[in-house]
């Protein structure tokens, strides 16, 4: 009988934790939505007060009310679509150290159609979300802005050879 109770609650505490993991899913999945949309409303009502914004740079970080303006703007002076394809979302819970918490990892190529008719373009990103208490606390953004300008039809030059 010990032993039913033991397998009954680690069934349980797994359940938890697999629906954890479902619906933070599902709270990184509407904002994925919301930016295909380009709902800068949306994307504020999931993320968190406290929200930071890190990436694809080193120092480059953003607030959750900066975020939403730069949203703002994008959508009213340079994003005509975004679209996200082929992406993937995981689940994992960090048991230790300063990342401690819930994350939703997402691996996603994105086509972005720029109102001024340049592009598109095609990035891979990949983006790390911690969640708290059902909303989007900071985020972790890669992919390869050199690629993205190129794609634009920019030129790099090393300055060496100039």
């Amino acid at each position: 009988m010990k032993n039913a109770y033991f397998i009954l609650f680690a069934l349980l505490v797994f359940a938890c934790k697999s629906n954890n993991h479902d619906a933070n899913i599902a709270v990184v999945k509407q904002y994925v939505n919301a930016v295909e949309n380009l709902d800068y409303a949306a994307m504020g009502s999931l993320l968190a007060d406290n929200y930071h914004g890190y990436g694809p740079s080193v120092g480059d970080t953003i607030g959750k009310d900066a975020a939403i303006e730069s949203w703002k703007k994008s959508v009213d002076d340079l994003y005509q679509n975004i679209e996200y394809k082929r992406a993937q979302y995981t689940g994992v819970t960090i048991g230790e150290g300063p990342n401690k918490g819930d994350w939703v990892a997402t691996w996603a190529e994105l086509q972005i159609e720029y109102k001024d008719g340049s592009g598109p373009v095609t990035i891979w990103a990949n983006t790390n979300y911690f969640i708290e208490n059902g909303k989007i606390a900071k985020s972790l953004t890669f992919y390869n802005e050199a690629d993205v300008l190129e794609q634009l039809g920019y030129v790099f030059i090393n300055p060496n050879d100039l």
